[in-house]
């Protein structure tokens, strides 16, 4: 009884080995990009808060080299430089005598740029010398886009940044006549200031505050005192950040679009072919059905393809052995009829008749014996010869080696005529020895049992770019049309009945032809030729006759 082979089940795959989940997991690597900028402008933020910094202390600097040398500072002669501007600036200058006194205000000097409304301002420097701390505006808190977006950030800095000092207000300086700060204290000790305060008048963000001092030969006459809001920076931060957040909600939506279009073209017929694939065969293992071809062209569609020609082949390997089997059990019929038939007549048959039944019986045993053996090799031909180890053969000399050899075994054959090139034009192949000799001895004891009394059997060996070619000729009776495309199948044998002269009897393990053709010595021919990437052909020659000619890779 056949075992009942289990059916095929369609076990769904856990949720993230999905070819959907992991195309959706790549496409959102894209997403990483914006992330990156937009975690880059605490970076960015640093860097021009540094830049305006500098700014400041270079004009400063300025400032200070144009009032040195002229003694100690009085009000007109510190004003003369804020005049001379006329309001051309964005900073705000004053000049201290070194009490700290205020002697110059820019403010105070003429026209001024207006003061900047309490508007969305991001970012806030981290400490005086580089800033990097935001702080947002009441109307961006209001913004659920802006809050969405900068959670994630003031979260983490909620829970890892180091703790802060706080800043000092910017209404330290406001009306006060004299100013010293702590950065005009350094500046009035002869060092460079800076300080970084919030910024006055109700805005959220801060004011930078450098300090430079002037200097009268070798004592300090003063100080100069340059501050600038950082609103525009922080404004200009505000609506980068803003940008950068949408580009990264837009580059989330083509990362899911572009996963379900994957999806779409790439899972479903993925998933299409896998249940094909569980549908096509039988709770018993046959084949009830094949691949459907899809239309398109791409790699998916080759793959269909591929399977639809895999399940063919299958198909014709089954049907294949499904003949096999019904060809062997057909030739071992007429043995085993004969031997029971034997058995049957023995016990009732006169003692000289039992002789005569013992040797059909024994005959018929190693008729079964030698087709077993030939049924068994080409069995092994087709699954194992693959691993056959394999030589640098050549072809001539095994022909001459297999002629002599037959030659000495079976010294009634007909004569064989070798014919082969002469010099280093001698065909080469990489076989396995005993398999070489195996398909020219089949060719060779084919065409001697053809081949009438007194006619040679030409064999003939050459090389043809990439092929080295082995030509066996007889001239028996030729190959009927009908059969040219039968010769090589399996138990498949015709022999004329003027045929057989040249047959001799042997015992079943004696090497050599018998009475009996079970058909298998071409087919093991074709098995072995093809196996090593050749060719076999037969065909009929002029004048009578059968030709074999087989060609294998050369070397």
């Amino acid at each position: 009884m056949l075992a009942q082979r289990p059916a095929v089940t369609s076990r769904r795959p856990p949720f993230f080995s999905r070819i959907a989940v992991r195309l959706l997991a790549f496409n959102l690597l894209l997403v990483f990009l914006p992330v990156a900028g937009f975690l880059y402008l605490d970076t960015y933020e640093r860097q021009l808060l540094r830049s305006l910094e500098h700014a400041l202390a270079q004009q400063a600097r300025v400032l200070a080299a144009s009032l040195s040398g002229r003694g100690p500072l009085a009000p007109a002669a510190a004003e003369a430089p804020l005049r001379a501007l006329q309001g051309r600036h964005e900073a705000r200058f004053r000049i201290v005598d070194p009490e700290g006194r205020l002697l110059a205000d820019s403010s105070r000097l003429g026209p001024v740029p207006a003061a900047p409304p309490a508007t969305p301002a991001t970012a806030a420097p981290s400490s005086r010398d580089t800033p990097s701390r935001d702080t947002t505006t009441r109307d961006a808190e209001s913004l659920p886009l802006y809050r969405l977006a900068s959670f994630p950030i003031r979260l983490a800095r909620r829970l890892f940044a180091p703790p802060e000092p706080p800043y000092e207000s910017g209404e330290f300086y406001s009306g006060a006549a004299t100013l010293l700060g702590e950065e005009l204290r350094s500046a009035l000790a002869g060092g460079y200031g800076a300080a970084t305060r919030i910024s006055a008048g109700g805005q959220r963000s801060v004011t930078l505050y450098s300090a430079v001092p002037v200097m009268d030969r070798e004592r300090v006459a003063g100080a100069v005192l340059v501050s600038q809001s950082t609103y525009r920076i922080l404004r200009d931060l505000y609506e980068l950040r803003l940008r950068v957040f949408e580009i990264f909600l837009i580059s989330v939506a083509a990362a899911v679009a572009l996963s379900l279009v994957a999806g779409t073209t790439i899972v479903r017929p993925l998933t299409r072919l896998r249940r094909q694939a569980g549908q096509i065969l039988d709770g018993r293992g046959r084949l009830r059905g094949h691949f459907r071809l899809p239309a398109r062209r791409d790699e998916i569609g080759e793959l269909a393809r591929a399977l639809r020609e895999l399940t063919r082949r299958l198909e014709v390997q089954l049907a294949f052995g499904e003949s096999f089997a019904a060809d062997l059990s057909h030739e071992l019929k007429n043995p085993l009829a004969s031997i029971r038939a034997a058995a049957e007549l023995i016990q009732a048959a006169p003692a000289g008749e039992r002789v005569r039944f013992l040797g059909v019986i024994q005959q018929e045993v190693a008729r079964l014996e030698a087709l077993l053996a030939r049924v068994r090799e080409i069995a092994w031909i087709d699954a194992r010869l693959e691993e056959e180890p394999r030589k640098r053969l050549d072809a001539i000399e095994m022909t001459q080696r297999c002629v002599e050899s037959l030659r000495l075994r079976r010294p009634k054959l007909p004569a064989f005529r070798v014919t082969a090139p002469t010099g280093a034009s001698h065909p080469f192949v990489h076989l396995t020895p005993h398999r070489l000799l195996q398909v020219i001895e089949n060719l060779l004891d084919n065409a001697a049992s053809f081949a009438p009394q007194g006619s040679e059997v030409e064999v003939t060996v050459h090389r043809q770019s990439p092929w080295a070619i082995l030509r066996v000729a007889d001239r028996g009776p030729g190959i009927p049309p009908e059969h040219l495309q039968r010769i090589f199948d399996r138990f498949f044998s015709y022999r004329p009945a003027a045929v057989g002269a040249n047959t001799e009897a042997a015992p079943a393990n004696a090497p050599g032809p018998r009475l009996e053709h079970p058909g298998l010595g071409l087919a093991i021919v074709k098995a072995i030729v093809e196996g090593y990437g050749g060719t076999v052909l037969a065909s009929n020659r002029e004048g009578g006759g059968a030709v074999f000619e087989v060609r294998l890779p050369a070397v």
